[in-house]
């Protein structure tokens, strides 16, 4: 049984990359994700102990859950390695290893020390890839999305100490609901996006670099899932958070500008219907949940791979900035329309084939309302995403921009994910066969897709009524994140500010003592009768009619008599020791 964790694999290369020649980091920022893809074949269920600090830790389990966000962890970085292709910055290389490996480490955890500090690695590396860009509007987001996890992992361990208190054991398992479990799943939710703790991703994630925002949209939100799985799994909790969720993220994707912020806000939209999946709980809906995290990160993937390409070539993101490069790039139009297709269940795409499966599972469980809304997010993410960022990217009016020209790496990890998405859209069992549970879901019945074609239909004539109603306006959304962004001035005022004037004039009423102690060791004698003099004269003398106030050398007392002073204090000091012996 192979016992190396495949987070080994590429933690290991983020560590050899600067090592290796500049001409073949590319290479080799591919062949790490490659390698560790290669040895899941040989990982067998079980776990695998470790003892550290008399603490049983277990840095792999495999299971059917973990080895189906494991293989599709590997395969986003090896797609966004070949995108990347063309990338040279060392930094952003080695961040997006370690990432991805940090991410994969979390996966095959099997206990909640091992998974947290993966945790916190995740969130240090991510933030790079949006402090790469290089732009004061990152160096930004990057601040508050660090200062977010760091929020959310502190909460997270909280937790993870309560419950090891109560238990006494740091295995990570199905949670009871006691205070520990809240706190664990508080510090989850964050990462997942659930609102109100949502708005660190749709801040951060656009102000990614291009290949930064690739890798992004794969990794944190889906740890998050799994990790909801394997410990929340039937909590009613989230069946509502999810399908919250789900519309929310529908409802200001469709209000956005910015195409890679569109995305982001989609991003939450559709985790919405993995969390749901979780709060069902059933084996069908964890097999919905899992399934449609796989899909989502391929098509997520390539939608923002489309987008990255478009930023690449004009240096704008936004819809009102955008507009006629269909004949100029018709390569990266139709590339982003299979993951538009894709992430609006299009039949024969690789979202019809995942995203149904929840909604099938809800219907199982008789939550009618649940399927319902379920169905009326999906209305919304084709009108946003299908149709209103392509017609107005590519198809809009003419701005005059002049493309430059997409390095041929970011078409082929564009080109090779639409072909894994049309390959799962067209034959599920590749992607059914990975699931936790046997999966007996047919998606491809007479009523399933006609069901899908009329909604889908209806969502593209709505839009073409409402096509100027819908085009990008210059405006800024409000978010959730208007409660830490607004008052952050005036708390930094109040703590950073108030500790700093606290620490200014400490460490100048420090100097000052520092200075009259200096005084007084120069010359005791003099120092002293400064306050014992009772005439007013403190041995201030004239030279030349100016009066020195201090002369160090008036009343020095002469080195013999200091060294007295020492020899007798260490006669003493033997005289007592010798005595108590």
């Amino acid at each position: 049984m192979n016992s190396i964790p495949p987070a080994v694999v590429l933690l290991g290369g983020a560590l050899a990359l600067p090592l290796l020649p500049r001409s073949f980091r590319s290479l080799a920022f591919v062949l790490f994700p490659a390698a560790a893809m290669a040895l899941l074949p040989s990982l067998e269920d079980g776990i695998t102990t470790l003892r550290f600090l008399s603490f049983d830790l277990v840095p792999l389990r495999v299971d059917r859950l973990s080895l189906a966000f494991g293989t599709i962890f590997l395969l986003a970085t090896l797609l966004g390695g070949i995108y990347a292709f063309h990338l040279k910055e060392l930094g952003q290389q080695v961040a997006a290893l370690i990432y991805a490996g940090s991410s994969l480490g979390v996966v095959f955890s099997g206990d909640l020390f091992t998974l947290f500090v993966y945790w916190e690695i995740m969130a240090v590396s991510s933030a790079y890839l949006i402090l790469a860009r290089g732009m004061e509007r990152s160096r930004r987001a990057a601040m508050r999305y660090v200062l977010v996890h760091l929020f959310g992992g502190s909460v997270l361990l909280a937790g993870i100490l309560w419950h090891f208190v109560d238990s006494g054991s740091l295995l990570f398992n199905g949670f009871n609901r006691e205070g520990a479990a809240y706190l664990i799943m508080f510090g989850f939710a964050l990462n997942a996006g659930i609102p109100p703790l949502h708005a660190w991703l749709a801040d951060a994630y656009p102000e990614g670099t291009v290949t930064g925002s690739v890798f992004l949209s794969a990794f944190t939100t889906k740890t998050a899932v799994y990790v909801l799985a394997r410990g929340f799994a039937g909590w009613e909790i989230l069946l509502w958070a999810g399908v919250i969720m789900a519309l929310y993220g529908v409802v200001f994707a469709v209000l956005e500008n910015d195409i890679r912020r569109l995305l982001a806000y989609h991003i939450i939209s559709q985790v919405g219907y993995m969390v749901a999946g979780v709060g069902l709980g059933t084996e069908t809906a964890i097999n919905g949940t899992t399934a449609h995290a796989f899909c989502h990160i391929l098509y997520k993937g390539l939608l923002f791979m489309g987008a990255g390409a478009v930023l690449y070539s004009t240096n704008r993101t936004k819809l009102t900035e955008l507009g006629g490069l269909a004949r100029a790039t018709p390569v990266a139009l139709s590339l982003y329309m299979v993951g538009a297709f894709s992430i609006s269940g299009f039949p024969l795409f690789s979202g019809f084939v995942s995203k149904s499966l929840v909604i099938h599972a809800a219907e199982l469980g008789h939550e009618g309302v649940i399927a319902l809304l379920l169905y009326l997010a999906s209305i919304g993410t084709f009108l946003h995403t299908g149709l209103k960022l392509p017609y107005f990217t590519w198809f809009g009016p003419q701005r005059g921009l002049k493309p430059a020209p997409i390095p041929w790496s970011m078409y082929a990890g564009m080109t090779l994910t639409a072909g894994i998405n049309i390959a799962i859209g067209v034959y599920p069992k590749l992607l059914y066969d990975l699931m936790p549970f046997p999966v007996t879901y047919r998606p491809y019945t007479t009523a399933h897709v006609a069901e899908t074609l009329q909604l889908l239909v209806g969502t593209g004539l709505g839009f073409w009524l409402l096509i100027d109603k819908l085009g990008g306006k210059s405006t800024i959304t409000l978010d959730f994140d208007w409660f830490y962004r607004k008052p952050a001035p005036l708390l930094f005022r109040l703590t950073a500010g108030s500790l700093n004037r606290f620490f200014t004039a400490a460490e100048l009423t420090t100097s000052n003592l520092a200075h009259r102690l200096a005084q007084a060791c120069a010359n005791p004698v003099e120092f002293a009768s400064r306050f014992l003099s009772q005439s007013g004269d403190r041995g201030d003398r004239d030279i030349g009619g100016d009066k020195v106030l201090y002369d160090p050398n008036r009343y020095r007392p002469p080195v013999g008599f200091i060294i007295l002073i020492v020899l007798s204090c260490f006669v003493v000091l033997l005289a007592w020791n010798l005595f108590l012996a």
